[in-house]
Parts: C-alpha cells; sequence; structure tokens
C-alpha cells in the first residue's frame, strides 16, 4: 500500500552538514581554478627503466655500510598536519624537529646495494618518492634506482601535509605546498648523499623481542572476523615482536640502527597544533642522544631509525576507546557513544596527556630496541639483491586456486571512512562498521560529485561506496592506480616494503607467504620483516573477512576485498624472482603518471611581518622568572614574525636555543635546541601581520642548577624588501636544586 509522499523538511544538523560539503566542494572547485589559471598540464614522467640485474655469487669480508641524517622538517606553521585528514589541524610550532634516516648496505666487490630511508613523515606520495629518485638518478646515474632504494614513512600524524599529486589529498592538505615537498625531498636526498660519504666496512647483526604494554588492536572486531585457527597461532591480536637491525664498523664500532614495530604513531591526538615525529621519532632521539654522546639532537654520526611495519590496525592508545562526554567504554562494533554518537568514542592513554603518552611509548620501544641492540649476536651475511615492479592495481587478476580467479577494483572508499578511527574520529553521522549506504549522503554525493558505476559498487562489495575516486579523473586522478610492489634483501633478511597500512593479520599472511616461496625455491631461513608505507600511498589493506565488516581499515581498503589477495601474488612473484636469480625476466610494468604542478594551494600567502609600536622583531613580551626549579617550566613570549619566512628561505634553521653560562670560559653553551624533546615553540598569529612567539622549556630532571637563557631566531618580511633574520635574547635566569 502506497502512502501519500511527504515533501522532506531538512533539521538543522542536516542543513549544517549540506552546506558543510557544500563549502568542501567549493574548496575542490577553487583548486582546480588554480590548476587551470597556472596551465598547468599533466605528463608522464621520463625515467629509465632500471637496467636488469645480474645475480651475486656471493659477498665476504662483511658489507659496506653507511647511515646518514638530515633535517626534513619544512614549514611548521600554517601547512596542514598530514594523518587525522582534518583541515583545520594546521600547524603552529615545533615541539621535535623531522628527519630522515637513510641506510646503505653495499657489496665491497661491486655495485649492487639496498639503500632503505626512514623519514618521519605520515607516508611517502608517489610525487615524492618519483622527486627524490629523479635527484638521485642526476647525482649518481643507475646506482640509486626505483628497484634498489626503499622510501618508507613512520606514520607520524605531526608532521606537514601537501606533498601529494593526487586530489583527494589535495582537500584537507589545501593542494600540492612546494616548501613542504621541497623540504622532504632535500632531507632524504641529503641523507642518502650522507649515508654514501660514510660508507665503510662492517657487518649486521639482528635480534628479535617482545615489546610489552605499548599498542591495542582498534579493530578487535575485525580480527576477530578471521578464522579461528588461523587465530589461535597467535597469542595476541597485535604483532608485539620488534626486529632490529644492528650496524657496526669492521672494528665494532657503532654506526646505527633500523628497527621494525607495529605501532601507530597517533599519541599525539588531532588535537595537536606542533610538528613532532611522535612516539617512534620520541624513541629515536632517546637512542641517538645516547650514542653521540656531549651532541644536541638532530648531531653525530649514530643514526637510529624506528621505522613502520604492519600497523593498520594498531594503537598506542592503550587505554581503549572511552566516550569522551561520559568516560564509558565504546568498545563496540561501531565504535559510538549512547550520548554524542561515534563523534565522542576516542581512545586515550597511557599518560596523563598526549605528551605524557607519547613520552611513555617511545620510551618503551627504545628501551626493548636497546636491549636488542646490546644483545644482537646472530650475524646477517650473504648476497645482496632486490626486485620491483609497478602494477596496475586496479585490474589484477588474482588465481585464488586453480578453479577461481578473482579481481581488483578501481580505487573507492566506504562511508566508514569517513567515520575516522577511535584515533582521531570522523565527521557527521558516520559510523565504523558501515555496510549500507546512506540515502541521504548519497544523493548529494551523486549531485555533486557523479553516482559511482554498477561495475565499481559490485567490485567493492559489501562496501557501500561513498566516494568512487577511481572514477575521478579530474583534473587529475583523485588516487593512484600505478602501485610500487618491492623487497631488497640483505643476505638472509628479507625486507617487504608495502605501499600502505597493512593490519595485523593481513602482515602476517604477507610474512608468511614471502616465506615460504623463498623456503620453497631453495632459500630457506628468510627473515621477512615487512617495511610500511613505502613509495606511495594506497590506505589500507586488510585480510578478506575483515573486509565483510566494514569497519574504518576496510572501508579504506581502496583496490576492493582482493586487495591482500593481489599482493600476496605480486609480492610472492618478487620472492620467487629474487631466489631463483631472474629478477632480470620481470617485467618492469606501466610507470606512474608524474603530474607536472608546480604549484596549487589554499594556503595563505605569507603577508608582510609588522611589530607592535614602539616595538622590535625578537623583542621581550613577557619575560622569564628569575629562577626555577627542575620540573618546572621556563616560559617567555617574543615578538614574532612568521615562522614560513625561515622554512622557505633557509636550510636547518632552529627557531631555538636554551643556553648555560659557563664560568670557568665566560661563554654562553647551547644545551638544548628545537629538535629537544623538552622544549616547546608556539607560534600565535595575530592581525594585520603581527605574530608571538612563545618558548617554553620543561626542565628535565638532571638539569644542573645554574644560570641560563633561551634565544629566539626568526625571519621577518617587509614589502618590497628581502627576508632579514633576527634574534631576541631572554632575561638570565637561575635554575636551583631541588
Amino acid at each position: 500500500m502506497c502512502g501519500k509522499r511527504h515533501k522532506r523538511s531538512f533539521s538543522r544538523l542536516e542543513v549544517v552538514l549540506i552546506i558543510f560539503l557544500a563549502l568542501m566542494i567549493a574548496v575542490t572547485v577553487a583548486l582546480l581554478v588554480l590548476h587551470f589559471l597556472t596551465q598547468e598540464n599533466s605528463s608522464s614522467n621520463d625515467y629509465d627503466p632500471p637496467p636488469t640485474q645480474k645475480p651475486s655469487n656471493g659477498v665476504s669480508g662483511g658489507y659496506l655500510l653507511g647511515a646518514g641524517r638530515a633535517d626534513c622538517t619544512g614549514p611548521v606553521a600554517e601547512i596542514p598536519l598530514m594523518g587525522y585528514a582534518n583541515p583545520d589541524q594546521v600547524g603552529g610550532g615545533l615541539l621535535t624537529r623531522l628527519y630522515s634516516r637513510a641506510f646503505i648496505v653495499a657489496e665491497p666487490d661491486s655495485s649492487k646495494r639496498v639503500v632503505f630511508v626512514s623519514i618521519d613523515i605520515g607516508m611517502v606520495s608517489q610525487r615524492l618518492r618519483l622527486e627524490v629518485l629523479k635527484e638521485l638518478k642526476s647525482k649518481y646515474g643507475e646506482l640509486y634506482r626505483q628497484d634498489n632504494v626503499i622510501l618508507s614513512g613512520t606514520h607520524t600524524h605531526s608532521g606537514p601535509g601537501g606533498y601529494f599529486q593526487y586530489t583527494l589529498f589535495w582537500i584537507t592538505s589545501k593542494g600540492l605546498i612546494k616548501p613542504s615537498l621541497n623540504a622532504i625531498v632535500k632531507g632524504i636526498v641529503k641523507s642518502i648523499d650522507i649515508a654514501h660519504q660514510n660508507l665503510k666496512r662492517g657487518r649486521l647483526f639482528i635480534n628479535r623481542g617482545i615489546v610489552e604494554n605499548s599498542q591495542i588492536n582498534r579493530s578487535p572486531y575485525s580480527y576477530l572476523q578471521n578464522p579461528a585457527s588461523e587465530q589461535s597461532r597467535y597469542s595476541s591480536n597485535t604483532d608485539k615482536e620488534m626486529v632490529m637491525l644492528k650496524m657496526v664498523d669492521e672494528n665494532g664500532h657503532d654506526l646505527g640502527l633500523i628497527s621494525w614495530f607495529a605501532v601507530h604513531p597517533v599519541s599525539m591526538n588531532n588535537t595537536n597544533h606542533l610538528v613532532n615525529s611522535d612516539n617512534v621519532g620520541y624513541a629515536s632521539l632517546l637512542f641517538e642522544q645516547e650514542k653521540n654522546k656531549g651532541m644536541l639532537p638532530g648531531e653525530g654520526s649514530f643514526v637510529a631509525a624506528f621505522a613502520s611495519s604492519n600497523l593498520g590496525d594498531v594503537s598506542p592508545n592503550t587505554k581503549g576507546p572511552f566516550c569522551v562526554n561520559t568516560g564509558e567504554s565504546c568498545d563496540n562494533p561501531q565504535s559510538t557513544c549512547p550520548v554524542g554518537g561515534a563523534a565522542m568514542c576516542m581512545a586515550m592513554g597511557p599518560g596523563t596527556d598526549m605528551f605524557d603518552s607519547t613520552r611513555i611509548i617511545g620510551q618503551n620501544i627504545y628501551s626493548k630496541a636497546k636491549e636488542l641492540y646490546a644483545n644482537a649476536s646472530q650475524e646477517i651475511t650473504g648476497p645482496l639483491s632486490s626486485a620491483h615492479q609497478w602494477v596496475n592495481m586496479s585490474d589484477v587478476q588474482v588465481e585464488l586456486n586453480a578453479t577461481h580467479t578473482v579481481k581488483t577494483c578501481k580505487p573507492a572508499l566506504g562511508h566508514s571512512f569517513a567515520a575516522g578511527t577511535i584515533d582521531g574520529v570522523g565527521a557527521f553521522n558516520f559510523t565504523q562498521g558501515s555496510v549500507e549506504g546512506d540515502p541521504f549522503w548519497d544523493h548529494i554525493r551523486d549531485q555533486l560529485l557523479g553516482e559511482p558505476s554498477n561495475e565499481t559498487k559490485a567490485c567493492h562489495e559489501p562496501k557501500p561506496v561513498l566516494f568512487s575516486t577511481g572514477e575521478m579523473t579530474w583534473p587529475h586522478p583523485w588516487h593512484p592506480d600505478i602501485v610500487d610492489v618491492q623487497i631488497a634483501t640483505i643476505g638472509s633478511l628479507a625486507i617487504v616494503a608495502v605501499p600502505g597500512e597493512f593490519t595485523t593479520m593481513s602482515g602476517r599472511r604477507l610474512r608468511e607467504a614471502v616465506k615460504r616461496e623463498f623456503d620453497s625455491h631453495g632459500t630457506a631461513g628468510m627473515d621477512v620483516v615487512i617495511a610500511g608505507l613505502c613509495n606511495v600511498y594506497t590506505h589500507y589493506i586488510t585480510t578478506y573477512e575483515e573486509y565483510q565488516v566494514q569497519r574504518y581499515e576496510a572501508a579504506s581498503t581502496i583496490y576492493g576485498p582482493h586487495t591482500l589477495s593481489a599482493y600476496l601474488q605480486l609480492y610472492r612473484g618478487l620472492a620467487r624472482a629474487i631466489a631463483t636469480n631472474t629478477v632480470q625476466d620481470l617485467p618492469s610494468g606501466p610507470e606512474p603518471p608524474f603530474f607536472n604542478i608546480t604549484s596549487l594551494t589554499l594556503v595563505p600567502v605569507v603577508i608582510p611581518d609588522r611589530t607592535p609600536v614602539n616595538k622590535t622583531f625578537g623583542d621581550v613580551l613577557q619575560e622569564v622568572r628569575q629562577q626555577y626549579r627542575v620540573g618546572e617550566v621556563a616560559e617567555v613570549t617574543f615578538v614574532s614574525a612568521n615562522p614560513r619566512n625561515s622554512a622557505e628561505n633557509m636550510t636547518e634553521h632552529n627557531f631555538l636555543t636554551v643556553e648555560t653560562y659557563v664560568n670557568v670560559s665566560g661563554k654562553w653553551q647551547v644545551v638544548r635546541n628545537d629538535a629537544s624533546w623538552d622544549t616547546r615553540f608556539y607560534w600565535t598569529k595575530g592581525s594585520s601581520g603581527q605574530s608571538n612567539a612563545t618558548i617554553e622549556w620543561h626542565i628535565p630532571s638532571g638539569t644542573e642548577p645554574g644560570i641560563y637563557r633561551i634565544r629566539y631566531f626568526g625571519h621577518y618580511k617587509k614589502i618590497l624588501k628581502p627576508i632579514n633574520p633576527f634574534e631576541g635574547i631572554s632575561s638570565t635566569f637561575e635554575i636551583t636544586s631541588l
């Protein structure tokens, strides 16, 4: 029986949501207008495919080893942070600097080598990788190539964005931001240069250990969809094992380490505005400070990288999800609260705030790595090899068995993608675990962006498609089709470089598949590690079973339900080629596009800086106290200028130092800089070009009593005048013992 159709009246919330969505479309249109005003057309890159590789006959006398570290921080103000997809979360200062850490392993008697780079950024973008490879080719010819260079992001959610060439990532990053991209490219290349220059004979050792009290599975209801027989093989729903590679020279002197451990660097939550490297970056800082005695952070030859692994469903917020408004648990399949819905469900812990949580998790990771490093005795020996292919992940035929073949899909994001996670919730009324679309949002999407094709809808089932990004190509594709798959082997160690975030069980299946492939072709006993967020970003990779319940990770598995099966097939092929010395026979695959975009951003231009009346840049507005004790916070505020002036025109510029007066020499000695964990640099934008900078020093235990001061360094911009440096100095203050 049909009743009368009534005209729908919209609630106030729905009106707000419609207005918000319209604004998002307006932002997109503005980006497109900017794009075509600059008359920039896309073109494919002109990189040559790598030369074929001859099989190695072995290695004697260890390896040539090199390690290098370089700053890649970029602008710390007004640039959207990359990770939580929140356009309102823009940089407003600095907690710790971001670094690129590069490691080169080379065979002494040949040109064969492997380069692994761990970078304090959210993830490696295709644009970033292509630019780095172009720079390396211009410097080193065919020595460092797409097949033997692995670029891996640590996945900090507190680094500047704006270094992507695909349209989807322009929305929350406000376009492609050249100062941000350039800083990362320059830092990566410089770290590789330093490692190359530091090559010396040395030895490698591997060790493994369990890290406790540092992670939880943030989608346990997805994990439980995996076969019970498979789950029973593991003691936990997360991978707790850390794998650590120790590097020493031929005399046993320390050179560096690479650690792989599965945890999201999201201890700093989506309310943070200070650029920093989060928990894994803090672990690097602790280890490097220990080994580089007497050096400031960022200085010294020892390099410690804490790299990402299969962290897709792994959170460091160990207290679990709670409703922030009521305090009750929201550990349920939809991660939603009785009052306020999913927007109220957030995970937290283990500390009292996000700074404390970052410190605790970072300390845990560091402590285990220190133990493993000290006790590492299993030496890595043997030849080097690397295998790489570009693959069109939108159309991979996957042989599940002798009778069943499936395929991957054009990229698409599901409704639960918009819900976010318990580490950083989304917006509106979206929830995790949505296996049905919402007619309201689907109608708005259809009107503004176009309806997904029936083919895409069917391919992605049971995912209800929210954005059919693989069918959105104007002005450039919204998601990549061409994806890197890569394995590098160093003796008995296989580093599997994956282009996204594998969940715990997906990572386990991948490691097992690669290991079995090596075993079946006469290369038994391989240690297989997963390096996450490498070379190009393709969101998440869940198991087929996890995909069925469509929590955030599954809704963000953009190539459909058989994505993991496709990767298992592809990486088995790479492992087989290495094990059988047939890497040279692998087809290189279709090369990715390189869009010739020089600048395309909605980030406001840097306007000329101004000072208050009767003040100059660097003047103190609020002084330090005369005396402090350990545990207190020394704080000073200066007349400031936009920090982007420094980032866009200087290299490796410090915004601050903490200095102590040395009576013997009568000079000031720097004891802290802006890369130190206990300093914080806050920038506050005022009106008409005026701004303030506040520097905090959280005085740590062990600080020597004495006389101290804080210095601030910046650059100001005037109309029609070059950018000029300035500095400010606080009054002296005394630190007394307790």
